[in-house]
Order: C-alpha cells, then sequence, then structure tokens
C-alpha cells in the first residue's frame, strides 16, 4: 500500500514504462510502501515451476531469505522503477524514503533487493548500462538494515 498522495505515469527513466510520481514531499526516513494482503510467498524453486514462468519471473519479489511474492495482477507498487541511486529504500516489504523527497520526484528502489541470488535482470541499469543482479539474503539485509539504521539515527 502505498501511504503518499501518488499518481502513476509515464516514467522519465529511459525504457522503464510507468513509474510512480510521489504528490507531495516526503521526509527521509518516513514510510512511503507499507506490505498489504500478501496472501502466498513461494519458494524460488516454486516460482520457476509455476506454468508461466516468463510471468511469474516478471512479477515476483523476493520477501525473505528463499521467499517469493508473485504478483500477477499488478497492482500500482509494481510500477517503482529500479534505480542504482534510488531515493527509496527496500527493508524488509517496506519502502522508506531514503533522502528527502520532492513532490513530483519519481520513487525508484534498487532492484538487486527484490531479485533472488545472482538473478539477473532482463534489462540493465538505464543510466550506467550495468547488469542488475540481485544480492544474497545476507547481503541484502546487511545493506537494507544498515542505511535503515543510519537513515533513523539508531
Amino acid at each position: 500500500m502505498l501511504l503518499p498522495r501518488y499518481s502513476v505515469a509515464p516514467s522519465r527513466i529511459p525504457g522503464a514504462g510507468q513509474g510512480i510520481f510521489l504528490r507531495e514531499p516526503i521526509a527521509a526516513g518516513r514510510i512511503i510502501v507499507a506490505p498489504e494482503g500478501i496472501p502466498q510467498v513461494y519458494r524460488w524453486d516454486e516460482v520457476l515451476a509455476m506454468p508461466d514462468q516468463t510471468s511469474a519471473l516478471a512479477a515476483s519479489v523476493r520477501w525473505f531469505e528463499d521467499r517469493f511474492t508473485v504478483t500477477l495482477e499488478w497492482p500500482d507498487e509494481c510500477y517503482i522503477n529500479h534505480s542504482f541511486q534510488p531515493n527509496g529504500l527496500w527493508h524488509l516489504g517496506f519502502v522508506f524514503a531514503a533522502r528527502d523527497i520532492e513532490a513530483d520526484d519519481e520513487l525508484t528502489v534498487d532492484y538487486r533487493h527484490l531479485l533472488g541470488e545472482g538473478q539477473r535482470e532482463e534489462f540493465n541499469d538505464a543510466v550506467s548500462g550495468e547488469s542488475i543482479i540481485g544480492w544474497s539474503w545476507e547481503e541484502s539485509l546487511r545493506r537494507s538494515t544498515a542505511e535503515l539504521a543510519s537513515l533513523t539515527g539508531v
């Protein structure tokens, strides 16, 4: 669930399609997205065994360890795009403001948190051209926890 006012509009990131644009300023450390209505999580091998694997992979998000959600109906949160310099921090299904965000900024997160370990996104980062490859669970948790602690002063 997206907490601030927002709109879905064409992304400013080349090749990204639609994006989420925040309609109000958000202070660093504030929650932007909170989990809602997660009916089931799947092990990675279960995602790979789904009948339409291509659609399942495009709609999968790692939540913890080797557990993923698969959301084929694409709620608005699915329009959050990737950046290696994101303004949003993915941490255990929540997205926090990684810095102060201005109204009308596009919300981005680092997809390496959302992918399985070693999973390669089918597109490259629009700015750097580098591959987007998922971190291990431990690396993702270490990075997001350290960044969140820094944001909140803990």
